[in-house]
């Protein structure tokens, strides 16, 4: 749906797209004490920042962002917001209790192996390698969002593994949205530590962590914006709901955390994924916007 105002919606990253002067599709920035690529297309708006390969910002063009980030980012460590990488292991790490949480992925920087412009869009290719492992991260940008994570392990043993694709969709406000598409699903809550099972849409009042045995697209309605995303975690083992509730959140101000949902790509949350050598592991996650 195009938008007439969007001043009072403005995102923390949109400042890079003010200039009236003709701007290069691809310019690097400095924000915040990070290297940041700014994309400007005519079909879209995006930002990624080096570390991480992390997509803070994507806007089509004529639409509200759909990417929610806090305004203040930390000195050092991960940024909070768009679609962090979590990779190789999701949460805590099942052996190693001094390492940092959702892995080194979004901690480290990545190199970008390859961007390009075409008339839809524009197509780019993130890689970090790490030890025996490599991890290359693709993302197709224009009227829809498509990023796609692989993962190659070369060790000469098994490896656990984990990885996801922890997007914060950005909203009008966490009391006016729903999700459809989880009906029936089974899962597990990780505030109460119980199975659940949901039924219907989904709202979420209060703090949310709920991990669904769930693949396939669900539908996020924002009723004051009449906006229904389609968010597509296609072969993932898990799609997570995820908000803080009333919790406060570390270098993001109480009034930011009403103005995001996450529902992710999750693979390895709990069980953790065992690699062999040699083996590849894929994970994606797509937006739409439907109708």
């Amino acid at each position: 749906m195009a938008i007439r105002d969007t001043g009072s919606f403005e995102h923390p990253l949109q400042r890079f797209f003010t200039a009236t002067r003709p701007q290069p599709t691809f310019q690097w920035e400095r924000h915040q004490q990070r290297d940041v690529l700014v994309i400007n297309h005519p079909r879209c708006h995006a930002v990624f920042s080096r570390q991480g390969a992390q997509l803070l910002h994507f806007q089509p063009v004529g639409q509200r962002p759909w990417l929610w980030c806090a305004s203040q980012w930390p000195q050092v460590g991960a940024i909070r917001g768009g679609v962090p990488v979590c990779w190789p292991w999701v949460g805590r790490h099942p052996g190693e209790g001094g390492w940092p949480v959702n892995g080194w992925g979004r901690l480290l920087d990545w190199k970008l192996i390859d961007s390009q412009e075409h008339d839809e869009g524009v197509s780019l290719h993130w890689r970090l390698s790490l030890w025996d492992w490599q991890a290359d991260l693709h993302a197709e940008l224009g009227q829809c969002m498509d990023l796609r994570l692989e993962t190659r392990h070369d060790d000469s043993e098994p490896c656990q593994f984990g990885h996801a694709l922890h997007a914060y969709w950005r909203i009008s406000d966490i009391a006016d949205v729903a999700l459809e598409g989880l009906d029936g699903a089974q899962g597990y809550d990780e505030l109460s530590r119980s199975a659940c099972e949901q039924k219907g849409e989904l709202r979420v009042s209060g703090s949310c962590q709920r991990v669904f045995e769930h693949t396939g697209p669900v539908e996020l309605h924002d009723d004051t914006w009449r906006r229904r995303l389609n968010i597509n975690t296609h072969d993932s083992a898990n799609t997570v709901v995820w908000h803080p509730g009333s919790r406060p959140l570390l270098g993001v101000a109480g009034h930011e955390a009403t103005g995001f949902v996450r529902v992710e790509a999750v693979s390895g949350v709990d069980d953790c994924l065992s690699l062999a050598p040699g083996q590849q592991a894929r994970l994606s996650l797509q937006a739409t916007l439907v109708g």
